[in-house]
């Protein structure tokens, strides 16, 4: 009988227990990849507070490309979405909404901060919203 890593009780005190075997490659720990970096996700909504038309696909690629592009030039994601959330007044809207996802090296995470809540702030701004949602983890990525 081959039994590979699998535990044994041992019913009395008075007998040995084998030492440890090496653990095999299938069951080590996985070495990590990538670089450490840190990954923003932000969320947007389309529909303006104070009742104005929605936020087009146009208006909002626009923005992009003025605001986000410019700062974050080697790449990030836009996905679109419905989104939910509590109002100031209490109201709970549904909305059209777009995630912004940018990856950036730790090292450039202070720079990279104050580029974001620009953006933030410029979107608020220009299309009325009380929020721009913002999420932050640490990654590693390899590209």
């Amino acid at each position: 009988m081959l039994t590979l890593g699998a535990p044994a009780a041992y019913a009395t005190l008075d007998v040995e227990r084998p030492k440890a075997e090496p653990v095999s490659a299938a069951a080590a720990p996985a070495a990590e990849s990538g670089s450490p970096f840190i990954e923003t996700r932000l969320f947007f909504g389309t529909e303006r507070p104070d009742g104005g038309p929605d936020v087009t696909d146009r208006q909002f690629m626009a923005f992009v490309d003025r605001y986000v592009t410019p700062g974050f030039p080697d790449g990030l994601t836009v996905q679109e979405g419905r989104g939910q959330w509590r109002d100031a007044h209490g109201v709970i809207e549904r909305e059209r909404s777009y995630e912004l996802i940018l990856f950036y090296p730790v090292a450039d995470s202070w720079k990279s901060h104050a580029a974001i809540e620009q953006i933030r702030k410029e979107y608020k701004a220009q299309y009325g919203q009380e929020s721009v949602a913002r999420v932050d983890e640490s990654v590693r990525v390899d590209f």
